[in-house]
């Protein structure tokens, strides 16, 4: 029987999880299917859910705005998934829904390929943002060691992303210390760079484009820069093994992303 997972978000049209995912499928040789699902609402993407209840889809990632909607439909929910107070994956099994999150796994794996030398135990850690990719990126960094600030416009949500998450709330002045410093914010960060350490690594959650004006800034003063592309390959990989329950094949989707996305910057 044919496997069929997708992606559901709103917008959509941008997303290079089908690529990403087909490719593997074909090369693995698997009977399977990946699809994009866009609902207009919450009210679509419960019914969408529904059809996964009801044993018509595998499994889908979850993407804006219906991560916290996914964990709030789900029957069990991993640990990882319930510290990021939102899912990214949802599977499907006998009628039962099952929440995880590969964000943060995504985000290690982006640092270990493209900044192999940074260790982050026991180093001082920014995380720009308060909202869910946020909380991902902080309970990773937090299990993996790290000692983790948040720095937020608005304080009151760093506030309470800190107490959840056992980290603590950052002001400016805390970026001149940070061994990394990482933008989980949809729009470029409003912060001086150049107060950064001389050996601190960026990270930029966002991939179009794959240099940010926030990577491009961090290039051009020679700090090491770890872009999105990276991480969505990274969350994609536990994401298919869930979903299809075989590893994926170790073919080069980055090629095919970066042709997608028009780039030619390895």
């Amino acid at each position: 029987m044919t496997l069929i997972a997708g992606v559901a978000g709103q917008p959509i049209a941008h997303s290079l999880s089908p690529l990403i995912h087909g490719a593997w499928i074909e090369a693995a040789g698997l009977d399977a299917v990946y699809h994009r699902h866009g609902p207009a609402d919450e009210a679509e993407f419960a019914a969408l859910v529904a059809r996964g209840r009801a044993g018509e889809l595998r499994g889908l990632n979850v993407t804006a705005p219906f991560k916290q909607q996914a964990l709030a439909l789900a029957d069990a929910v991993s640990p990882v998934a319930w510290a990021c107070g939102s899912a990214n994956l949802l599977l499907f099994e006998r009628g039962l829904i099952h929440a995880d999150s590969t964000d943060g796994s995504g985000l290690m794996a982006a640092l270990a390929e493209q900044a192999p030398a940074l260790d982050v135990r026991d180093k001082a850690v920014v995380v720009l943002g308060a909202g869910g990719a946020a909380r991902a990126a902080v309970a990773a960094l937090t299990v993996a060691g790290a000692r983790v600030a948040v720095l937020n416009r608005t304080r009151a949500r760093a506030e309470a992303l800190a107490v959840d998450l056992r980290a603590t709330v950052a002001d400016p002045s805390a970026l001149g210390t940070a061994a990394l410093v990482v933008n989980a914010l949809s729009v470029p960060p409003d912060i001086d760079l150049s107060v950064l350490r001389s050996d601190a690594v960026v990270l930029d959650m966002t991939y179009r484009p794959l240099v940010t004006p926030f990577l491009a800034a961090a290039g051009a003063r020679g700090l090491t820069a770890v872009d999105g592309l990276a991480m969505l390959v990274g969350q994609a990989r536990p994401s298919f093994a869930a979903l299809f329950g075989i590893a994926p094949p170790a073919i080069d989707v980055r090629s095919l992303a970066l042709a997608a996305l028009g780039e030619v910057t390895p």
